[in-house]
């Protein structure tokens, strides 16, 4: 499963993402997430709290040392970290478009946390549900 989603939100949604998460890790589900603030840090989180590490993927849009240290601190408890050094030189954007598109690449179903105006985690479930992902998308607005 791909988690997707903004990293502007409150401390309520993360909550609701991190349970998910867990639940999904502790019913025997990969998931694949990325490494920023938000979204991800709080899937990353309750992945982690499933205490089955095998389970979580975390795909950089760039290199390791390019994420932001809040993040750094959340990576370095993850055992599969895979970054994308080719991509350094790359508008963050540009480099968290290809990230996307590799981690839908590896999965069979998508789930995003979105504003109705989120239009690169729009554009992401769209050619999640192009490459026939089964996609569940929450509005947050």
């Amino acid at each position: 499963i791909g988690f997707f989603g903004t990293r502007n939100m409150g401390f309520l949604h993360q909550a609701l993402i991190e349970v998910l998460a867990y639940a999904m890790v502790l019913t025997d589900n990969h998931v694949f997430t990325s490494g920023a603030t938000g979204t991800n840090a709080a899937v990353i989180r309750g992945a982690l709290r499933a205490e089955r590490p095998h389970l979580l993927t975390v795909v950089l849009p760039q290199s390791r040392s390019r994420q932001p240290p809040e993040s750094q601190d959340l990576l370095s408890q993850v055992e599969a970290v895979i970054e994308m050094p080719e991509n350094d030189g790359l508008p963050l954007a540009a480099a968290s478009r290809l990230c996307n598109a590799d981690i839908v690449a590896r999965v069979q179903q998508v789930i995003c946390f979105a504003f109705h105006d989120s239009a690169l985690l729009l554009e992401t479930c769209d050619e999640a549900k192009a490459a026939r992902r089964v996609v569940t998308l929450f509005y947050l607005d």
